[in-house]
């Protein structure tokens, strides 16, 4: 079967993909911008049919239903990053966190400390091999589809196409749901006068032509403000 066969195969709505989850599945979730909301959704929606389903991932954009009092019953989070949208329920205790260098998750994907059931993934289209983008997400989600034992991708004509060693086969996926959603972004919040202090003292040293690694936060956004 070439791969164009097989993709057209796997292709379902996200209502029927999400049926392969189960109780006390552990579910993975692409983070960050590249959250596959309308799987995500859609897992939500079958609440009442599943218990204690963790739900593993860092930060992500979306709203996070599944941390819900009401979800306790049936999702459990655990998070890499405690982001806004999850916050409260760790502070809580609805949700656990586990501090950890994003360099070391990758390793409890493969080692089968933290095994993986399914994992929810947002890729671009496959080029003419088969292989799709993890686009604007890569960080430990390559490693957690490679590793999860079910691989469902949300495929959009709109995620970028990155490049470097970002790559899944189709062959690797085991449903597709197709969307053509706009890419989620991460709300610039509003910057302190401190923050903005320190951002210009950075932005001065900054030389044309660095390469920039900029973190989460008000610090960041006020160097970015003095870089325009």
């Amino acid at each position: 079967m070439s791969w164009m066969n097989d993709y057209q195969a796997k292709r379902v709505t996200a209502e029927e993909a999400v049926k392969i989850i189960k109780s006390n599945d552990t579910v993975y979730i692409q983070p960050g911008c590249a959250e596959p909301e309308q799987l995500v959704r859609a897992m939500v929606a079958r609440a009442p049919e599943l218990e204690n389903v963790k739900v593993i991932h860092l930060l992500t954009a979306g709203t996070a239903d599944y941390v819900k009092p009401e979800m306790a019953p049936h999702f459990r989070h655990i998070a890499f990053f405690a982001g806004a949208n999850v916050r409260a329920a760790i502070n809580e205790g609805r949700a656990d966190f586990i501090p950890i260098f994003l360099s070391e998750i990758e390793a409890l994907f493969r080692n089968g400390a933290f095994p993986i059931d399914v994992a929810l993934v947002h890729l671009s289209p496959p080029d003419e091999h088969g292989f799709c983008s993890f686009g604007v997400g890569i960080d430990t989600s390559k490693t957690a589809a490679e590793c999860a034992k079910v691989v469902i991708a949300q495929i959009n004509p709109k995620m970028p196409r990155t490049l470097g060693d970002s790559f899944i086969h189709i062959s690797k996926i085991t449903h597709i749901v197709e969307v053509e959603d706009e890419i989620l972004e991460h709300p610039q919040g509003q910057i302190s006068e401190i923050a903005m202090r320190i951002g210009r003292n950075v932005a001065e040293i900054i030389e044309d032509g660095s390469t920039l690694q900029l973190g989460i936060g008000e610090i960041p956004d006020g160097v970015l403000y003095y870089l325009k």
